[in-house]
């Protein structure tokens, strides 16, 4: 007899109670459903139910044999869903949440893009600096810039974007260029504040020795683009992710400070409430910012297009170390 259609009637009539019922469910008779159980049984071979004129019962085979058939029975039908969907056009639209300097910044020609593509897709875009409840908000997936807090979403990562500090050479040339985090630590600097806050500033040297600054900042703000107008204005040394500062990089309107030196990297991930039934219009768009920022993300490139030399005072290098200022 069909496994399947076995496996299916035996999880039916668990769920169900009885095999009368798990055969109303099939559109069969209760003999037929029961002869499905029985090939069942005797094709393991083991005895899966204990049968009373009231009630199924499950051994300890059949509850280790239930879990795995619903599991394999619930996978099929997925994949069933996932094949029609992939042919099917997408519709509907599209909720997305994402930092608002990151989104502003980069999603714009990809959203474009899409919707020329999908002319029956629309998107709304929801840019806010911190993590929001996609299920509560109605969203089909958010970017997230930052390590993931623990919970029940499902993350794909997409790529990550290194923490830099900089400043404009205006300011580099008044203050002096610093060419060790402890010079930097006397430097005004402009830091981020807000629900998703960044690492402290932490500078590590080619020997693998760290240095954290942790004296307060002259200026904070909750948002980058505010940080980075400051910081253009040339007020002092601005500590963020690379993608605020890269297309300043490249027109030289910003300086990479103390560029030897390592800094933590933050994971860019594309979140969606569960790992089933993601709509094909969300699985097709974070495909797309696979591609858009896999490989070297364009907040990177900078670097391979522009080499800035120093500006300002160079000043004797004072030893690093593995302390906090």
């Amino acid at each position: 007899m069909d496994r399947l259609l076995s496996m299916a009637v035996f999880v039916a009539a668990i769920e169900e109670g009885s095999i009368a019922s798990a055969a109303r469910r099939f559109g069969i008779s209760a003999v037929m459903a029961g002869r499905y159980l029985s090939a069942l049984e005797e094709a393991l071979p083991a005895r899966l139910v204990q049968r009373t004129t009231r009630r199924l019962s499950l051994t300890d085979a059949g509850h280790a044999y239930f879990t795995t058939c619903k599991r394999v029975l619930e996978e099929l039908e997925e994949a069933g869903s996932d094949a029609a969907e992939a042919h099917a056009t997408p519709r509907g639209t599209l909720r997305i949440a994402a930092p608002v300097n990151f989104g502003a910044m980069y999603l714009g020609p990809l959203v474009a893009q899409y919707l020329d593509d999908f002319p029956g897709v629309s998107v709304a875009i929801h840019l806010q600096d911190r993590f929001v409840d996609l299920v509560e908000d109605g969203l089909d997936l958010a970017i997230r810039i930052g390590q993931l807090p623990d919970s029940g979403l499902v993350a794909r990562r997409l790529a990550s974007c290194r923490l830099i500090a900089c400043a404009a050479p205006a300011y580099l040339e008044r203050a002096g260029t610093p060419e060790s985090p402890q010079e930097l630590g006397v430097h005004a600097r402009i830091g981020y504040i807000g629900e998703v806050s960044t690492p402290p500033w932490t500078f590590t040297a080619s020997d693998g020795r760290s240095t954290r600054l942790s004296r307060p900042c002259r200026f904070n703000a909750n948002n980058t683009s505010m940080m980075l107008e400051v910081t253009l204005a040339g007020f002092g040394v601005a500590y963020a992710p690379s993608f605020v500062f890269a297309q300043h990089l490249q027109r030289g309107e910003l300086v990479q400070v103390l560029p030897s030196f390592n800094s933590p990297e933050l994971p860019l991930h594309a979140v969606t409430p569960t790992a089933k039934h993601v709509p094909q219009k969300a699985r097709l768009f974070i495909d797309r910012l696979a591609v858009a920022f896999g490989g070297t993300p364009p907040w990177e490139r900078w670097q391979d297009q522009t080499r800035m030399p120093d500006r300002g005072r160079r000043s004797r290098r004072k030893p690093g170390g593995s302390n906090i200022l």
